[in-house]
Formats: C-alpha cells, sequence, structure tokens
C-alpha cells in the first residue's frame, strides 16, 4: 500500500519522468536480452510507487502470491543509486527458457545436470535484464553503479522480512515494477527495481538535471 505521506516525495513531474526513464530502461534491458539469446520480451507500462521499507515485505508476499509458484533472481547494485533488482518468474520457467537459449550456449550445456541448468538460465537471464535496466538508468541519470553477482532464489528458502531488517521500517522505499510476457514460450513474470531512501535526495536532484537538459 503507498503511504498518504509519501505521495509528497515526488512531485507529479518527477515521477511522469521517472516512469519515462522507466521505460527506456526496461526497453534496453529486452534489447540487450534479444540480441544475446534471441529471446523477445513484450513490456507491461512500468508502475511506480512509494511505500515505507515495513510494508515491503507484505508488498512482496502479495505480489508473489498474485503470480503463483515462483522462481526469484535478486540482484544488488550500489552507488549514488542503490537498491535490488528482482526477477519473478514462475517456477519451471528456466526448464521452459533452455531450449531458447542452447543453440547460443557452450557446446556442454546440454550435458549439465537439469537443475543446474536451470539456475544458470535463470541467472543469465536475470543478470541481463537487472543489469541492462540499472545501467541505462544510471546512464541517463549521469551516474554508474556496481553489481552483486544475481542469485536465484526458489519459493521454499525466499524470505521477505529478511530485505528490511537493517533498516528503520518508517523509511520510503521506491519500488519500479513492469510486467512482461516471453513470447516464444508464453511466460509471463515481472522485473521490480527497488531503491530506498538513501537514494532519494539524489535521485530527485538527477530527475531534475536531467528534465532541465531537455528545456
Amino acid at each position: 500500500m503507498e503511504h498518504p505521506d509519501y505521495n509528497k516525495i515526488f512531485s507529479e513531474e518527477e515521477k511522469e519522468i521517472l516512469q519515462e526513464i522507466m521505460n527506456i530502461a526496461f526497453g534496453n534491458a529486452t534489447a540487450d536480452l534479444a540480441g544475446v539469446i534471441d529471446i523477445y520480451v513484450v513490456l507491461s507500462v512500468p508502475k511506480i510507487q512509494v511505500i515505507s521499507i515495513g510494508t515491503l515485505p507484505d508488498y512482496l508476499k502479495d505480489e508473489l502470491n498474485a503470480s503463483g509458484k515462483t522462481s526469484i533472481i535478486d540482484q544488488r547494485f550500489w552507488g549514488d543509486f542503490n537498491g535490488s533488482g528482482f526477477l519473478v518468474l514462475p517456477t519451471g520457467s528456466g526448464e521452459e527458457l533452455i531450449s531458447l537459449i542452447e543453440e547460443k550456449s557452450i557446446d556442454n550445456y546440454r550435458t549439465k545436470p537439469k537443475d543446474l541448468l536451470e539456475r544458470e538460465t535463470l541467472t543469465e537471464i536475470g543478470n541481463i535484464l537487472i543489469g541492462a535496466c540499472v545501467g541505462k538508468m544510471s546512464e541517463l541519470l549521469n551516474t554508474f553503479v556496481t553489481y552483486s553477482p544475481p542469485r536465484v532464489i526458489t519459493e521454499t528458502d525466499y524470505k521477505c522480512d529478511n530485505l528490511v531488517e537493517k533498516f528503520d521500517p518508517s523509511q520510503p522505499a521506491i519500488v519500479m515494477k513492469t510486467i512482461f510476457n516471453f513470447k516464444q514460450k508464453d511466460i509471463n513474470g515481472f522485473l521490480l527495481i527497488l531503491t530506498n531512501q538513501e537514494s532519494i535526495g539524489w535521485l530527485r536532484k538527477s530527475l531534475n538535471e536531467f528534465m532541465d537538459s531537455y528545456e
């Protein structure tokens, strides 16, 4: 849920330009994916919400429950812009997507154990989508970030609460989400970029500088 006081953190103009930057960034991510492994993705218009960090676990649980059984690719990033990217896909998507990657991959790809193959497939797709999206946002806002290695988390070992244990639960978090569909395999999922209060001041300043550069 959105906290009423958080509606004032960004002006309507700032929200509009952030949404446009997210459109460009998500589009860049899907173009990178298509260029590397010939997987084409159809995106929804990004949705931006500002919520309290304390409500984030419930938000994620609601999103994950709504999408059924899930696998999550989680990747942290640091810099002026810092947070986490989450690629959420139905359980079994790795197996479905393997056939789209095999021809582009190394010779022993088919000889690996099935579960390892699925995790590598999900990791590769998550790394491309999250990295390209966050990287394009950073480029447009004149900064750069560093990344942790992506990790695949199953629904059985995923604990939403551990995302917020180091933060004041009343602090705001910015959630940027787009729903997508893999055309070749009819798989739906969503990509979520999360950043917290540490980045809000920098983000507002950078959004206004971005707007000023086009006036």
